[in-house]
């Protein structure tokens, strides 16, 4: 089974992050003896990277790479897919809002596919977050070309070799898009598994914010730009 590197970025999600390292934990120790969890903490308030510190004691192979402060969504993943050291990725968050046994679906895929990639069906969102989701898949289609059919959706495997050889410039809510598109750029492959979405049980979204809005559409036009010179 691959060797795989699990991914959860976190921002004030001391509700959350326990049980979901727990979980993670028994989900992947069936499939693969060789695997690693990673927390990204994104500068939270809370007490989240407390949290993670104390499950480090109990499992030897969780690790917390810290922001000092608050870098944004696309900074959170950076910071855990360079960190990564296993063969394969895996991102999922940590408001446990997926059923970590569907990457079970993924599997089969690992020997025909670069990149495996989950959508939600259907979203467990409040109407609005659905409706901006809905609009920026649009819009990342529109100025990219179809890439997939939910861009954003964080339940995620992919090869690590692959962040050798794209670069993304991106460290907001864009992150996931330019992720996606430069990597189909550079030709790697990909298919999509439909996974199940969850409402959220505690902690509060952050997505929907309008520093976090405004900051996605100015990177969104950064990369179209950057690619139209790339050419």
């Amino acid at each position: 089974m691959p060797r795989i590197s699990v991914v959860l970025p976190a921002y004030n999600e001391e509700a959350n992050v326990e049980l979901q390292v727990e979980a993670v934990i028994q989900t992947f120790q069936p499939i693969t003896p060789d695997f690693e969890v990673i927390v990204v903490n994104d500068g939270s308030r809370d007490q989240t990277g407390a949290r993670v510190q104390t499950l480090m004691s109990k499992y030897p192979n969780v690790r917390l790479v810290e922001h000092p402060k608050n870098l944004g969504y696309g900074a959170a993943l950076y910071s855990g897919f360079t960190a990564a050291s296993k063969e394969w990725v895996f991102l999922t968050d940590a408001d446990r809002q997926f059923d970590l046994n569907e990457i079970h679906k993924f599997l089969p895929h690992v020997d025909r596919a670069d990149l495996i990639l989950g959508y939600r069906t259907p979203r467990r969102d409040p109407f609005h977050r659905r409706l901006y989701g809905w609009g920026w898949n649009w819009l990342v289609t529109l100025l990219f070309g179809y890439v997939a059919r939910d861009v954003d959706c964080a339940f995620k495997l992919f090869k690590r070799g692959i962040l050798d050889h794209i670069t993304i410039q991106s460290r907001g809510a864009t992150f996931s898009a330019e992720f996606l598109v430069r990597a189909r750029r550079a030709g790697y492959t990909s298919v999509q598994v439909p996974v199940s979405h969850l409402p959220r049980r505690a902690g509060k979204p952050t997505g929907a914010r309008l520093d976090v809005v405004t900051r996605a559409f100015r990177e969104l036009v950064q990369v179209r730009v950057a690619l139209w010179r790339e050419r």
